[in-house]
């Protein structure tokens, strides 16, 4: 018995996992991504989730993880998913009828992508783990909802929500939508580990830390300028690759900006970073002065950090296609918070 992840990218899902000794099996068809995967240790087979049967893997899994590409609903994106809703709908109607409709469906929509959505649908009515858990972009919620529906139908306890990868010690801000189903036990969501401004002790047990800030988890860059070039005494240190907490509050404020629309999201190093949307530039996201003057783009190695990846992880590809798959990715951990109450189920059939 083994944990199938579909749409696995480079291995968030995977990463989470294995903080629980537990290991999975990716399904993914983009390149770049597999050879992440491969670099870091993580099986996987190359191969369209959509066209995979899943008649060679019935009674092999135990476990089914699923973040199927979300462009197409994405605020970042042209959200031709929001035109493509009432065929996913319909669509997963269809699958709980045992009709197959998804290349009719898939014909009638703006981006045939949107249709992806479903297919951990058909992976869990065929497959029937013990249990589920999906991640999405927020407006995918309506169509976890009516998966959750059509999986409780069939024995499957379930929760749908929104998550905000901060209250699980990341310093991120990223809010996601999750599914979680369970034929075991209760399906319940994580119990948050920070929380915005921290939370006092009580009668009940300590309080929760506050949220982690980007100062946090990327600390300074060892690289320093001496304002007296080599002299030994007088002149002033300071980093130029960053913000110097000791230099002047000009630079202390500098700000990381997200978008490269006038409004794009910035946010100081005390504070946790906005979702990272790479989109289609890396200068999207950048670091800049008070004014918006820019000073540099985040480095492929931070950006992985505040995704939760570790600051060695071995992205493979083009940068383009690096940055890609960490913005892509489900924040590592994250998914061992939302995983760690279906580990025992896994252990229990693996026994």
């Amino acid at each position: 018995m083994t944990v199938l992840d579909l749409f696995a990218g480079p291995g968030g899902w995977s990463q989470g996992l294995s903080a629980l000794g537990v290991r999975e099996v990716g399904i993914e068809i983009d390149r770049a991504a597999c050879a992440t995967r491969a670099a870091a240790g993580h099986a996987t087979i190359r191969a369209d989730v959509a066209a995979y049967p899943t008649a060679p893997l019935r009674g092999r899994v135990s476990g089914l993880i699923g973040s199927a590409p979300c462009q197409t609903y994405s605020s970042a994106g042209l959200r031709a998913g929001n035109d493509d809703m009432p065929m996913c709908h319909q669509a997963l109607d269809d699958l709980a009828r045992r009709n197959d409709t998804r290349e009719t469906l898939g014909a009638a929509c703006v981006d045939k992508r949107s249709l992806l959505v479903v297919e951990p649908l058909r992976y869990a009515l065929d497959l029937r783990p013990e249990w589920v858990a999906l991640e999405e972009v927020p407006a995918v919620l309506p169509l976890f909802e009516h998966t959750a529906h059509l999986l409780a139908t069939v024995g499957y306890s379930t929760w749908t929500g929104i998550l905000n990868a901060a209250d699980f010690g990341l310093a991120q801000t990223r809010r996601r939508a999750f599914l979680l189903a369970s034929r075991t036990r209760p399906a319940l969501p994580p119990d948050p580990t920070h929380a915005d401004g921290g939370t006092p002790d009580d009668l009940f047990g300590s309080g929760l830390p506050p949220w982690r800030t980007m100062g946090d988890v990327l600390g300074c860059p060892p690289s320093v300028v001496h304002t007296r070039g080599n002299h030994t005494s007088g002149g002033s240190r300071f980093l130029t690759t960053g913000p110097s907490w000791a230099i002047t509050g000009r630079a202390r404020s500098w700000l990381l900006k997200v978008g490269s629309r006038t409004a794009a999201t910035r946010r100081r190093l005390d504070q946790p970073a906005p979702t990272l949307l790479f989109a289609k530039a890396v200068n999207d996201v950048s670091s800049i002065d008070l004014d918006g003057t820019p000073i540099r783009r985040l480095a492929v190695e931070e950006a992985a950090l505040i995704q939760g990846f570790p600051v060695d992880y071995p992205w493979a590809g083009s940068r383009t296609k690096q940055f890609e798959q960490i913005g892509n990715a489900v924040p590592a951990p994250l998914a061992t918070a939302v995983l760690r109450p279906m580990v025992p189920a896994v252990l229990e059939v693996a026994a």
